[in-house]
């Protein structure tokens, strides 16, 4: 691997030009500070740790949103947020090597479409702004949560009042802090897509701020329709290359998919990146 396009990249990150675009994968080494055992936040784990750890259908297994809406519709969408919220809101994980390095990086622009709060906890020395996805909520005609964390608490703001000074920590598929709020079944992704393809789930201030920038993903399989098409959409007005991806064994179909719109597949993983920060 190349350190030339490392350098390239964390110099991108550096001045703000390339974003950082968080995957599962960035929660690889993360632990439950009690059992030792790892953060369920890939499809499959999530999937287990719903199911109390036992595999469901494989037609439900492709995918966590399909599995989540299998669940659903039987326990109804509290047990969704509830799980969630458990999970990643009342347990206790030990920090991931990632979120150590952006919380001295501290990067003006990150999107996590993880649902831990590892990311926000990398920012709570600090002043920053916090948008979170929302879905099928008839009373808002948007798709998002906007809040300006004061150095000790979230306050809930209207998109206007945004100062785009501060960095921004965008959370599309949600968070349990300040209030949990998580897009999680198919019906979720449905909505919030549908949505964000019409231009209702993107601040208008992140709008302007996003044309023209790169993203690094890191962590992020590109095999599932789902997280592909949040992806695409959330990245809409970037540079003609639009980043680069980490991924040392890409299938054939997220070769295909990375050509197309414009990512350059890095033969790496995320402890290389890590190395080469340090």
């Amino acid at each position: 691997m190349s350190t030339s396009v490392f350098s390239e990249i964390l110099t991108g990150i550096y001045e703000n030009k390339v974003v950082p675009y968080l995957g599962p994968g960035v929660l690889f080494d993360a632990t439950n500070t009690i059992t030792g055992e790892a953060m369920p936040a890939t499809s499959d784990s999530l999937i287990l740790a719903m199911n109390n750890g036992k595999p469901m259908a494989p037609k439900l297994m492709y995918e966590f949103p399909r599995a989540a809406m299998n669940l659903e519709l039987k326990r109804g969408r509290n047990f969704l947020g509830q799980f969630l919220t458990k999970l990643y809101g009342e347990t206790e994980w030990t920090r991931s090597a990632v979120h150590n390095w952006l919380a001295v990086w501290k990067p003006h622009y990150i999107v996590d479409i993880n649902r831990d709060t590892q990311l926000q906890d990398s920012y709570k020395d600090e002043e920053h702004t916090l948008i979170v996805g929302l879905a099928r909520l008839s009373a808002n005609q948007f798709r998002f949560k906007i809040y300006h964390f004061d150095g000790s608490a979230y306050i809930e703001i209207a998109q206007e009042h945004v100062n785009t000074k501060l960095p921004i920590l965008f959370k599309p598929m949600g968070t349990p802090q300040p209030e949990a709020n998580f897009i999680a079944s198919d019906a979720d992704y449905v909505d919030y897509i549908t949505e964000l393809m019409g231009g209702f789930a993107i601040p208008d201030f992140l709008k302007q701020l996003r044309q023209g920038k790169q993203y690094l993903l890191i962590g992020m399989p590109l095999n599932r329709d789902s997280e592909r098409m949040v992806m695409s959409d959330i990245v809409y007005g970037a540079a003609e290359k639009k980043g680069w991806v980490l991924n040392k064994n890409p299938t054939d179909k997220e070769r295909r998919f990375c050509k197309k719109i414009g990512l350059e597949i890095i033969d790496a993983d995320i402890e290389e990146l890590l190395s080469a920060v340090n």
